[in-house]
C-alpha cells in the first residue's frame, strides 16, 4: 500500500474508534505494516478492500483496534522518568502505604506491550527500594488489549536490544541467557501479574498507588475520551497517589483533580482531596 493510501485510511478509521490521526503520524509505517500482514492474512487485494470487510463484517473492527495499538517497549524507557520513580514516587507510595497501615504497594501497568515496563517497577523495586521498606511489598498489575503481547510478557524472555538502556549490573544479575534472548529470573516476576484488558471499555477495580499510562491514552485517543479515561483513572488512584505519562503526553485542557509535579516530568499527582 502507498503511505497515501494508508493515511487515507486512518483518517477514515480512526476516528470510529475513538483515536486521532494526529497521534499516528510518526508511527504510521509500523501501523501499515501490520495493515499489510492482515490483509494478507485474509487474502484482500488492498485497502478499499478492507474497509469493505469492516462495514460488511463489524466484528473485525475488535482486530483492527488491535492492530492499531503500537507495542514500542523496552526496559527502563526514558531513563529519567524510571529514575524518578525509583528515587521518589515508589518510595512516597511506600510512605503512603505504611501510613494507612497496608503493607503492599499496588501499580498499574496500562498498555504494558511485552512486558518490559513492569517488570522495570520490579527490577526498581528490588534494587533501589525494597532495602528501605523491608516489611513492604511491591504487586503490579499490567494490562494490554493484545493476546500476543501477553503471552510474550509472561514469557519474560527478551532481546538484547530491548535490555540495553538498563542498569549493566541489572542485567547481568536479573536475566539469564536462553539461546538469542534473555529470560528475567523467577524472582524478579513475583507480584507481577497480567490481564488482557482494553481501558475503552474496562479497568482493574484498583485502588494503586501508582498508575503508569504511557504512550497510551494521551497520545492516541481523542480528546473526549481522554477525558473519561482520565476520569476513570482518577476514582483508581488512591489520593495522593501518582499518574505517570509518556514523555510527549500531558492531560487534557481544563482537566482537574490532579495537580503536575515540579520537576520537568510527565507525573501528576492525585489531590488529597
Amino acid at each position: 500500500m502507498s503511505d497515501a493510501d494508508c493515511i487515507a485510511f486512518l483518517e477514515w478509521c480512526l476516528p470510529q474508534l475513538g483515536l486521532r490521526w494526529t497521534g499516528y503520524r510518526k508511527v504510521r509505517r509500523l501501523v501499515g505494516k501490520r495493515l499489510n500482514r492482515r490483509l494478507v492474512e485474509l487474502g484482500l487485494d488492498d485497502l478499499s478492500a478492507y474497509r469493505a470487510l469492516l462495514l460488511r463484517e463489524p466484528a473485525e473492527w475488535a482486530q483492527l483496534d488491535v492492530i492499531c495499538c503500537i507495542p514500542i517497549s523496552r526496559f527502563y524507557r526514558d531513563q529519567g522518568v524510571f529514575e524518578a520513580i525509583g528515587e521518589r514516587f515508589l518510595p512516597e507510595a511506600a510512605a503512603m502505604a505504611a501510613k494507612r497501615g497496608d503493607g503492599v504497594v499496588r501499580c498499574w501497568s496500562a498498555g504494558c506491550a511485552s512486558g518490559e515496563e513492569p517488570y522495570t517497577l520490579a527490577l526498581l523495586w528490588h534494587y533501589e527500594v525494597a532495602r528501605d521498606w523491608p516489611s513492604m511489598r511491591l504487586e503490579v498489575l499490567a494490562t494490554d488489549v493484545d493476546t500476543t503481547m501477553i503471552a510474550r510478557a509472561k514469557a519474560a524472555c527478551y532481546a538484547r536490544s530491548s535490555l540495553k538502556d538498563l542498569p549493566r549490573q541489572w542485567f547481568e544479575s536479573a536475566f539469564a541467557p536462553s539461546g538469542p534472548l534473555f529470560c528475567l529470573l523467577p524472582e524478579f516476576r513475583r507480584g507481577v501479574t497480567f490481564a488482557l484488558q482494553n481501558i475503552r471499555e474496562t479497568m482493574p477495580d484498583g485502588p494503586f498507588d501508582l498508575i503508569l499510562c504511557r504512550n497510551l491514552a494521551f497520545m492516541y485517543f481523542d480528546e473526549e475520551l481522554q477525558r473519561q479515561t482520565l476520569e476513570r483513572l482518577k476514582e483508581r488512584l488512591v489520593p495522593g497517589g501518582f499518574l505517570v505519562l509518556g514523555t510527549h503526553e500531558s492531560l487534557p485542557s481544563g482537566a482537574s483533580g490532579f495537580h503536575p509535579i515540579k520537576s520537568g516530568l510527565p507525573v501528576y499527582r492525585r489531590e488529597q482531596s
